[in-house]
């Protein structure tokens, strides 16, 4: 069984209005040194899989048709 870890996030230059809200709100609290914050996605999926490129192919095409928004968001993962 392998364990892949997706980590989803804005491509740069996309706006983020809640990366945006979490920082006044920081500010807000007191961390005024904050310049900016970005939020994104943290995926976990556990494949019944022991080949890594297999795992890895089904992973990327997850990403590509479900977990990520190719158009404005990037994706990274790990497989562990």
């Amino acid at each position: 069984m392998l364990n892949a870890k997706v980590f989803v996030t804005l491509k740069k230059g996309v706006l983020d209005p809640q990366g945006k809200a979490v920082q006044h709100s920081l500010a807000s609290l007191g961390y005024g040194n904050v310049q900016d914050v970005r939020l994104g996605k943290y995926v976990e999926v556990k494949l019944d899989e022991t080949d890594r490129e297999k795992a890895e192919a089904q992973i990327r095409e997850m990403c590509e048709k479900l977990l990520a928004n190719t158009v404005i968001e990037d994706y990274q993962y790990v497989i562990e």
